[in-house]
This record gives C-alpha cells, sequence and structure tokens, in this order.
C-alpha cells in the first residue's frame, strides 16, 4: 500500500534534478555551492512531495525527520495556545524552509497545512545535519535560513506589540511583495493564498477588522481587491504605513 502511494507523488526523473535544474536554486538551500557540494545534496533529497489543499505536512509534536523546501504553492503554520485555540503562525512560500523551527526540540511546535496545491522537497535533517559539517557553504546557508527566521519573528513580536490594525495589514502586505519580488514575480499584483480568517489569526485581528481594513483601503486607492487577488494601487503609502506613518487612521480601525 505505501509503495502504491509513494508512486503516485514521486518522479524519479525530477528527483535527479531536485537541486541543479530547479528554478529557486539560489532561494533554498543550494545557494552558492560548488558543482560537486549541490551534486552531494541532490542525492540526499528523498523526493518531491504533492500536497493537496487543506493536507497537513506534519502536525505539533511529530519528531523532526526533515526540513522541507516549498517548490510551489504556499503553506500556512498552526500553533495551539494554552486554552486550545489555534494560532497561524507563519505563511511559507515558494523557495522558502519549513521546519527549522524543530532544531531545538527534535519536535515539531506547530502543524503545516497546505493553503493550495503544492509540491515540497523532502530533506532528511539528519543527513543535512551531516552533510552540513563537511561543506562550509551549506552550513553558512543554514545559518543564513536561521537568521532569517530569528528577524521574521522579531518582525513579528513587533507587529503584534506595537503597529495598529492598519499598520499590521500594509505591512504583512508588504511582506508578501518583497517576498514575492524574490522569485520573479510581481510586486504588486498577487493572490492572497490564505482565507480572510487566517490572515486575521495571524495578525491578531478580527476577521471584520480584516474586511474592514480591505475595503477602507480599496475606497483610498491604496488597494484593488477582486476575491483573494490583491492589487496595491499605492506602494509607496503602503510601504509608509509599515513603517509606522499611518496611525493617524489606526482609531477607525
Amino acid at each position: 500500500m505505501q509503495k502504491k502511494q509513494a508512486a503516485t507523488v514521486i518522479n524519479i526523473s525530477s528527483i535527479k534534478a531536485a537541486c541543479k535544474d530547479c528554478s529557486l536554486r539560489e532561494l533554498c538551500l543550494p545557494l552558492g555551492l560548488s558543482e560537486p557540494d549541490l551534486s552531494a545534496l541532490d542525492k540526499l533529497i528523498k523526493r518531491r512531495r504533492a500536497l493537496k489543499k487543506g493536507e497537513t505536512l506534519y502536525r505539533h509534536g511529530d519528531p523532526l525527520r526533515a526540513l522541507y523546501a516549498i517548490r510551489s504553492g504556499s503553506l500556512k503554520t498552526t500553533g495551539l495556545i494554552e486554552d486550545g485555540r489555534a494560532q497561524v503562525t507563519g505563511f511559507y512560500l515558494p523557495g522558502e524552509l519549513l521546519g527549522m523551527d524543530a532544531i531545538n526540540t527534535d519536535q515539531h511546535p506547530c502543524n503545516a497545512e497546505a493553503l493550495e496545491i503544492s509540491e515540497v522537497c523532502d530533506i532528511p535533517y539528519a543527513a543535512l545535519e551531516d552533510l552540513a559539517q563537511k561543506v562550509p557553504g551549506l552550513q553558512h546557508q543554514l545559518l543564513r535560513i536561521m537568521s532569517r527566521e530569528i528577524v521574521r519573528d522579531e518582525d513579528m513580536l513587533m507587529m503584534l506589540g506595537r503597529m495598529t490594525a492598519e499598520e499590521r495589514l500594509a505591512s504583512c502586505l508588504m511582506s508578501f511583495s518583497r517576498r514575492l519580488a524574490r522569485l520573479g514575480d510581481s510586486v504588486v499584483e498577487f493572490k492572497l493564498s490564505m482565507s480572510r480568517q487566517d490572515l486575521g489569526d495571524y495578525l491578531g485581528l478580527a476577521l471584520e477588522t480584516v474586511s474592514r481594513l480591505l475595503s477602507r483601503f480599496q475606497d483610498e486607492g491604496l488597494v484593488s481587491v477582486h476575491g483573494r487577488q490583491i492589487v496595491l494601487r499605492n506602494i509607496t503609502r503602503l510601504r509608509s504605513m509599515a513603517a509606522g506613518n499611518g496611525r493617524e487612521h489606526s482609531a477607525q480601525a
């Protein structure tokens, strides 16, 4: 049964070129690696896994077996608050790595779920750790990714602790814009793959507040909203608001 299921998601030819021919190679682990080191990493990649919308990649408490590089689609991570409620802790896009937060305890502290049809590369952690000790470039890249995660966590804490509702939404939209720009995508037009509820949970805002703010942003000519498709009409002002210069409107949020 397991062999039959695996056959539906594994493409042998794509595994052999998992990193070397990947369009995301400069955003993921292979950044700056030599050809021999890149070949060693290619051999380490177990498979490319396809995920359906809503499918769970790993759950809270699962042992750390692998890190996951997103090739396409997007995922969200969700943790549990002490009272049992779920809290969205992050959204992940192509070229980004999931599972780094499990290294400390060897267990995943949250759930990871696909927001749309997605594809991830499984990178066995024990083998990656061993290879990183032999390949300085890979070790440096892992440290760089860890640092990026720390900065993202710090930004999140600042956003929840100091920003108004308006500034939080503007900051989130600008974050998506910057991250999509790394993929060569448009910086002003993109799809929000998450629900309004997920977005509110992540920003610490009620669903009604998120909907009201998006409507106000649209009325003020900052964005255009068509379902989950967003066009940033005034990116300069959104950037200013994300930097904390939009407080004159916060009392209405």
